[in-house]
């Protein structure tokens, strides 16, 4: 009996320890849910470390940028002389490069171009031997019947390309009906004479020999041709000139000569060094003309290269202008072009008057008043009629004074005609 007592004691001490070592192994647990808590803030510290380093490296990036502007903007010690003439040399660099559209309103720039250095259309060879034979051609007054009447007589080269007058005198003292506009830079017009008859120079420069109020030779130009021929010195320039025509002494070779000349007939001035980026090759009075010549809408009109002279448009929109002169209706035999004309050219126009198609007005003072009156319906005040004028002024260029001096002409030939003093 005290054996079994004793077994079951032992039985039940050996169960009591075995719970007592269970329970041992589990306690620990509890500290380990302690340290993960515990860990949860140093992620947090972690995180924000991270932050913090990210934020000193863009500081770190920032720093030497900031730090570094001082040493970039600090300024040398420069003497006021020396700054000045570097600003100076700067501001003429800038102006030099600037386009148009850095100096003038853009919208004001569109409206006009450089002229070139010539009028060529690759139709004819401007070469020297044909521009040479030109000049001496155009002051020819052997090609009038009366022989005293050359190009030049009326279109005097070393006055801008008129004779001043309100209408030109030709042969035997008859007088023309409108006023001789200037050859200068007319190549690059739409058309030729104010009611634009020929499509070009070279038609145009027929038409003054063989007319009888100008110079007065016979129509179809031949005798005009034959005249030439009959002049020794004119045969081996002619040849030059044309030398894969067997006969080259025709009146058209000899109008395409004078042609040739007359479109190299350029001057460039002021407004074009403007218009290439000076923006000091004109006055304050003159940029303000160009602004106001703009705001009145002369544009409408007055544009391009040689500003004017590429369209037509009936003199007296608003107020019927004082004329029995027709202008393009003559050629086109149109009821809308009567009393319509081509538009003035304006390059040179201080030096081209008396002004109009009628050569009625005496001032560029009065016929900006006149523009304003009859094409704009508008009275333009008397300042700003003095700042167009300016800016119309500064249009002015400069004359080609070697290129136009006059040549010493051939003699006549025993064959040559006596000129025709009488009608």
């Amino acid at each position: 009996m005290k054996r079994v007592w004793l077994a079951l004691v032992l039985a039940f001490a050996l169960v009591v320890l075995m719970s007592c070592g269970r329970s041992a192994r589990q306690e620990p647990a509890a500290p380990a849910e302690a340290e993960v808590a515990a860990d949860a803030p140093a992620e947090e510290e972690v995180a924000d470390e991270a932050i913090s380093d990210e934020a000193t490296a863009e500081d770190a990036e920032a720093t030497p940028a900031e730090e570094a502007a001082p040493e970039e903007t600090a300024p040398e010690e420069t003497a006021p002389e020396e700054t000045a003439a570097e600003d100076t040399e700067a501001a003429e660099a800038d102006a030099a490069d600037a386009p148009v559209a850095e100096l003038i309103d853009p919208t004001i720039a569109v409206h006009f171009a450089v002229l070139p250095e010539e009028a060529a259309t690759g139709k004819y060879p401007l070469s020297a031997e044909m521009t040479d034979l030109g000049r001496m051609l155009f002051y020819e007054p052997r090609l009038s019947l009366a022989q005293d009447i050359s190009c030049n007589t009326c279109h005097l080269l070393d006055n801008y390309g008129v004779d001043g007058l309100p209408t030109s005198v030709g042969h035997l003292g008859a007088v023309g009906g409108r006023n001789a506009p200037t050859v200068y830079n007319a190549a690059l017009e739409v058309a030729q004479f104010w009611d634009g008859r020929s499509p070009d120079v070279e038609d145009q420069a027929k038409g003054p020999i063989q007319n009888q109020i100008e110079m007065g030779m016979p129509a179809g130009g031949e005798e005009a041709a034959a005249v030439i021929k009959t002049i020794p010195g004119y045969e081996p320039l002619f040849a030059a000139a044309f030398p894969d025509d067997p006969d080259p002494i025709t009146f058209e070779n000899l109008t395409t000569a004078i042609a040739a000349f007359e479109r190299k007939l350029m001057t460039p001035g002021r407004f074009d060094a403007f218009l290439q980026g000076d923006a000091t090759a004109l006055t304050d009075q003159e940029k303000a003309g160009l602004q106001k010549f703009v705001s009145y809408n002369c544009t409408m009109c007055h544009r391009g290269a040689t500003v004017g002279g590429q369209m037509y448009m009936k003199m007296g929109l608003y107020k019927p202008w004082p004329t029995e002169d027709l202008g393009r209706y003559d050629v086109t035999k149109n009821e809308a072009d009567k009393y319509v004309f081509k538009v003035s050219m304006l390059r040179n126009i201080a030096e081209t008057g008396p002004y109009f198609h009628d050569g009625s007005v005496e001032t560029l003072e009065e016929a900006v008043k006149i523009m304003g009156e009859y094409q704009l319906g508008q009275e333009i005040s008397d300042e700003d009629t003095a700042d167009i004028v300016a800016f119309l002024k500064a249009l002015t260029g400069e004359i080609p004074e070697e290129y136009i001096a006059p040549p010493e002409l051939p003699e006549s030939g025993p064959d040559t005609p006596a000129p025709v003093t009488e009608s």
